[in-house]
Parts: C-alpha cells; sequence; structure tokens
C-alpha cells in the first residue's frame, strides 16, 4: 500500500511539473496584412511569423484612451523585458489618413516607447483597418466621416508565433500585466 502512495505522489508531482496550459485562448486567426512603420519600413504579417507579439489599435491625435494605452503598453513591454520575455509590440494606426510615420514616432516617444522591439504602423486606407480589426482582432474601429476622433477597442492581444490571436485583456484600466506576461511566457513554450 506505501508503495502504492508514493507512485500516487509521484505521478501526481510529474503532473504539476508539466506544461501549463493558457487558459481559454480565443484562437482567432489573423489575415494578411501590409503596412509602413514610423521608421519608413515595410511591415506585413508575414515579419511577424515565428514571433509572439502583443498588438493594439491606436491613433495619435486620440484625445480620451490611446495615449493611456499606449504608457500601458509601455509598461508592459518593460515587465516582458524585466521578466526576460522576448516578445515583439504592434500598435495599428486607426486613422491611417493622419497618422503618417512621422507622427506615429513622435507619438510613441512622447509616450515612453522603446522603438527596438514596438512597430507602430500606418501606410492603408481607413476600410482597410476597420475590416482587418472586425475580421482579425473581432473589434470595431470607426471613423464617423467629417469626424476626427476613431471609435475602437481598446484590448491588447496576444499573439502566437503562428498569428494565431490567443487571448485579449483590458488596455486602459486595471491592466493585467502579471497575468500578460505569465500567458506570454506559456505562449513562447
Amino acid at each position: 500500500m506505501k508503495k502504492l502512495w508514493i507512485l500516487i505522489l509521484f505521478t501526481l508531482f510529474l503532473a504539476a511539473c508539466g506544461q501549463k496550459e493558457l487558459e481559454d485562448p480565443v484562437d482567432w486567426e489573423t489575415g494578411s496584412f501590409e503596412a509602413t512603420t514610423q521608421a519608413k519600413e515595410s511591415f506585413s504579417m508575414e515579419s511577424m511569423e515565428g514571433k509572439v507579439w502583443i498588438a493594439d489599435f491606436v491613433f495619435t491625435s486620440c484625445n480620451t484612451v490611446c495615449p493611456p494605452m499606449t504608457r500601458n503598453m509601455a509598461q508592459l513591454q518593460k515587465k516582458m523585458e524585466e521578466e526576460g520575455v522576448d516578445v515583439e509590440f504592434v500598435s495599428f494606426s486607426i486613422d491611417p489618413t493622419v497618422d503618417d510615420p512621422k507622427k506615429l514616432k513622435s507619438f510613441g516617444k512622447e509616450q515612453g516607447v522603446d522603438f527596438s522591439n514596438w512597430t507602430f504602423v500606418t501606410g492603408y486606407d481607413q476600410q482597410t483597418i476597420e475590416s482587418f480589426a472586425k475580421e482579425s482582432f473581432h473589434i470595431i474601429v470607426d471613423k464617423p466621416e467629417g469626424q476626427d476622433q476613431v471609435t475602437h477597442g481598446t484590448q491588447f492581444f496576444l499573439v502566437d508565433e503562428k498569428g494565431t490571436i490567443k487571448k485579449y485583456y483590458d488596455g486602459v484600466q486595471d491592466v493585467p500585466y502579471e497575468q500578460i506576461v505569465e500567458d506570454a511566457k506559456i505562449v513562447k513554450n
């Protein structure tokens, strides 16, 4: 009987040491996408293959959530670096007619962005980003005609090496930094 208990405990121990699973992944596929970066370089979804990344949707003339979202993402970027988690960050401009590469770079600098692993993208039309956000990330992006503000989702999205969106998180208030870091570690393994 004692051997049976030892075997049970050993089995439980091995199970506890196994690889962690991501809790409730959404598994949304990203579509193809081409853009221009803040450094005026070409960007495509294919350039993200093999990389784990965090994405969000912002615009530089936003007078509400985008500056705090970007500062929160910069905080997340620092936490990932502190934990030694190698991820990329991508911010999609949702006002591409206004946000040229120069404006994106300036906006990023103002919010404390480290561009070494963070890319801001633009260079497409409004309909393209609205469709891409809806079809791939399941969020609304809408710039009403004649308006200078864009309605949009405020989530951060964790994307795996294959371009599959695994999870999303609040990017404005009560950002779950530790959970995002842990989830990114799981996705990277």
